[in-house]
């Protein structure tokens, strides 16, 4: 009987260690898988700046501006600048202005009347003036800024708008009706002419107008020159 008791306290006191024992591993914290960290954000690489465009030249006000062309039968004028070149002497090369009594002074030419002269002919006359100090001088003169009253061309009468416009080479009756509007309805354009200085002598060129405007004749169409006067009458009726 006693061994029966000692083996049954036996079993109890095993089962109850059994227990306790799988109690403290319930109690066991598990061990957790760590979570995947986040790979750590790439600082990019640095970008080389963009190339700037460069911003747009702006033309310099109040700077003269050499026109296209100048026509050599080109009258000089007051306030005209021309540019002097002496051949093989670039000493005696200069741009000068035309003063406003007509006249330029350049190295060793002094006082040298411009005014109502072509290029050329004033070339060749600076070339005589040049021939007291170097032999043989070759001079070239180009006109550089028209600005005189000898390089426009006016054009007054039974017009749209009477007015004054710059000359240039190859400027014809035409474009100047068309640039100041027009004739009026009052306009005798048939009996219109063209006033000329040449060779010290007042020209005038008869311009049948009405025809080349209304009619289409093209053989009306005359060239114009640096200083020509463009008149345009009245009708009589």
């Amino acid at each position: 009987m006693a061994g029966m008791v000692t083996r049954a306290f036996t079993a109890v006191v095993a089962i109850a260690m059994a227990m306790l024992a799988a109690a403290a591993c319930a109690q066991t914290p598990a061990q957790q898988t760590p979570a995947p960290q986040a790979p750590a954000p790439q600082t990019p690489a640095p970008q080389a700046p963009a190339p700037q465009t460069p911003p747009p030249v702006q033309p310099v006000q109040g700077a003269a501006q050499t026109p296209a062309v100048v026509s050599d039968q080109y009258v000089i004028g007051p306030g005209d600048t021309v540019q002097v070149f002496v051949w093989r002497n670039p000493e005696l090369s200069v741009t000068v202005p035309v003063r406003p009594d007509g006249k330029i002074s350049t190295p060793l030419v002094e006082d040298l009347v411009a005014v109502g002269k072509t290029s050329s002919q004033l070339a060749r006359e600076i070339e005589k003036a040049l021939a007291e100090y170097i032999r043989s001088p070759q001079v070239n003169i180009i006109v550089t800024n028209p600005i005189s009253t000898f390089s426009q061309v006016k054009v007054i009468g039974e017009v749209v708008t009477p007015q004054s416009m710059p000359y240039r080479d190859g400027l014809t009756v035409l474009d100047v009706v068309l640039a100041v509007g027009g004739l009026t309805e009052f306009a005798a354009g048939n009996r219109a002419k063209i006033v000329r200085q040449e060779n010290g002598k007042t020209v005038e060129i008869k311009v049948k107008l009405e025809s080349l405007v209304r009619k289409g004749k093209v053989d009306e169409n005359k060239a114009l020159r640096p200083g020509d006067v463009l008149i345009v009458p009245e009708s009589f009726f």
